[in-house]
């Protein structure tokens, strides 16, 4: 079974309530969210391997650690994914992008996909799969979909990274995919009854990118 991860750290948690703050101006949140995403690198890469080799310091030769294993991805969902996605290149600046489009019809609430571009070689790279926002869980669940079924990248090679989730969310991506870890800044109180998530943040695409 995949871990759900609550970041606690307290750079993180400060923040977060910066985005949480209605009063914070465009500017400041689209910082603050690649500050946050930046952040979180050191635990969702947590896992990543490691192997010995060979180097020369300046004094003698040396055994040192290396990453190994597969190449890294990112997949933000389009918008409000590509809110996150600079601060974490910063860490991880040879991971390749990937785009998936998807977005929520107000009336079912359920995920529209409007676009996908992914690398070549998705399916042999660890994948993080970036939204700020976890609510219902539909635009997750549909884009996990797609890179399972269609690009066949294996569930386990797959993480969630978001800054704000609901319970709903969380179990509703445990339940469609339950390989898939899913690492978060804060698990909020519930949905309300129009899908958002309480206390949350709002529309985080519309706070990053100033449309409303």
């Amino acid at each position: 079974m995949a871990k759900v991860k609550v970041l606690d750290h307290p750079l993180i948690q400060h923040k977060l309530s910066i985005l949480r703050d209605e009063n914070t101006s465009t500017k400041d949140f689209r910082e603050v969210t690649n500050e946050i995403g930046m952040l979180m690198v050191y635990e969702i890469t947590r896992d990543l391997p490691l192997e010995d080799i060979e180097i020369q310091t300046p004094i003698t030769r040396s055994t040192q650690k290396h990453l190994a294993g597969k190449k890294l991805a990112l997949v933000p969902i389009l918008r409000a994914g590509l809110g996150m996605v600079d601060g974490i290149l910063r860490l991880i600046p040879a991971a390749r992008v990937g785009h998936i489009g998807m977005y929520r019809d107000p009336e079912t609430l359920e995920a529209v996909e409007y676009f996908a571009k992914l690398p070549q070689d998705i399916s042999e790279r660890q994948v993080f799969v970036v939204d700020p926002m976890l609510a219902t869980g539909a635009s997750a669940i549909a884009a996990l979909d797609q890179l399972v079924n269609k690009y066949e990248v294996k569930p386990e090679n797959i993480s969630f990274v978001c800054l704000v989730s609901a319970p709903e969310g969380v179990e509703a991506i445990k339940q469609a995919h339950p390989e898939v870890d899913i690492y978060t800044a804060a698990l909020d109180e519930k949905l309300n009854d129009h899908g958002y998530i309480v206390p949350g943040l709002g529309d985080a695409g519309d706070r990053i990118f100033g449309t409303k």
